[in-house]
Parts: C-alpha cells; sequence; structure tokens
C-alpha cells in the first residue's frame, strides 16, 4: 500500500508531501488565500498527474508500435465548477505534442487508449464528472 508522508514546513500551508520512495513535492496555496506560492496547488497537482500517467500510457503504447518519438510535451488546462464548494474540475483540455517520425492514427489511438482505458488518473476524474478532451499534434523532425 502507498505511504504519503504530508508536513508542513512553510507558513500555514506549505506543505512537503513525501512517498515511501523518497520522492517530494511541495504544495501551498494562493499568496490571496494565505500561501507563500512555495509549491503546487493541489488542484493543479491532478492535472499534473493526469499528464504524467497518461504520458507514460502513451510513450509506452508508441514505443511498443516501433514509432520513433524524439520528444514529447503535454498543454493541460481545465475549468472548475463555478461557484460551489468543494470546485471540481468541470472540463480539461489535453493536448499532446509528439515530435518524430510518428503515424497519426496510431497516436491518436495510444491517446484515446490512455484516456479511456488505461490511465488511472482520468477515470478517476472521470468519475467525478470531469470532460477530458484531447488534441494530438505531430511534429516532423
Amino acid at each position: 500500500m502507498p505511504l504519503i508522508e504530508l508536513k508542513r514546513v512553510k507558513g500555514d500551508f506549505g506543505f512537503e508531501a513525501t512517498d515511501s520512495n523518497g520522492h517530494t513535492v511541495r504544495m501551498d496555496t494562493s499568496p490571496e488565500s494565505g500561501g507563500w506560492d512555495f509549491g503546487v496547488r493541489p488542484m493543479q497537482m491532478l492535472l499534473m498527474g493526469l499528464g504524467g500517467c497518461s504520458g507514460i500510457d502513451v510513450i509506452s503504447i508508441l514505443k511498443k508500435q516501433r514509432q520513433d518519438v524524439k520528444d514529447y510535451k503535454m498543454v493541460i488546462s481545465g475549468d472548475r465548477e463555478p461557484n460551489v464548494e468543494p470546485s471540481l474540475w468541470k472540463n480539461i483540455t489535453v493536448e499532446f505534442h509528439l515530435y518524430g517520425d510518428i503515424d497519426e492514427d496510431k497516436a491518436k489511438r495510444a491517446v484515446d487508449l490512455s484516456i479511456n482505458k488505461y490511465c488511472s488518473v482520468a477515470a478517476t476524474l472521470q468519475k467525478s464528472g470531469s470532460e477530458i478532451q484531447t488534441k494530438v499534434f505531430i511534429h516532423k523532425v
């Protein structure tokens, strides 16, 4: 079972979370809410987790298909529910930028498999009511 330890290390809301392997992430709230801009906002961390989870899937799938991925970038944005607490992610857009000699249909299929089948973070967000839209861009290098 994964173990996460969270400690307050700066001001009232500056936290460091450490996993059982010693990897550390900093979190905080905005200065307007009393934070120090010490780290990532927890809700933004969900989008980062989506990127990491899906990125691992997409690269793994494309490697198995012998696609030559020279570089990879994702741009993730989202809108949260307005005027409610808690304010969940409602609409999320994920842009996949793949660089190399990559078949566009294979890339789109890999993205679809990740978001709709393999990525646990995507499934978690979708079950909370988030709609995840994807865009795939192939950059030949």
